[in-house]
């Protein structure tokens, strides 16, 4: 091995491409869904058992970290389903190409964000 080789460890000095982009923001919107999971399965589970439990879970709604919680996780569900789709595409052989890579890439990126604030623009 060359021992003279550069070694850059700083990751906020690398330029990803989107692609690249694209896949690392698909594993952590996944592992956001995982753990909102098993918050909105609480929630669902206290507005069944009474109609205390409901009114509890309807006020906490009406409040702003309830509903930045609720956006960050519908735009998780939203990025997470987009780029799944791309991935389902590129299964069947549609944008596996370098170039159509990168435009699959950035579509998924710019319909995430204009989806996103939609979801936000709806929510508030």
């Amino acid at each position: 091995m060359n021992k003279n080789r550069p070694v850059n460890l700083d990751i906020s000095t690398i330029n990803l491409p989107a692609a690249a982009l694209v896949s690392i923001l698909h594993r952590i919107s996944g592992v956001v869904l995982f753990a909102v999971v098993a918050l909105l399965l609480w929630m669902l589970d206290t507005s069944l058992e009474s109609q205390q439990g409901f009114d509890s879970i309807a006020a906490a709604f009406s409040s702003v970290p309830a509903k930045l919680i609720l956006w960050a996780s519908l735009a998780a569900l939203i990025y997470h389903l987009l780029a799944g789709i791309r991935h389902m595409l590129m299964d069947l052989g549609i944008g596996e190409s370098l170039q159509g890579g990168r435009r699959g890439a950035v579509l998924v990126l710019a319909l995430s964000v204009i989806a996103i604030v939609l979801v936000g623009v709806w929510l508030w």
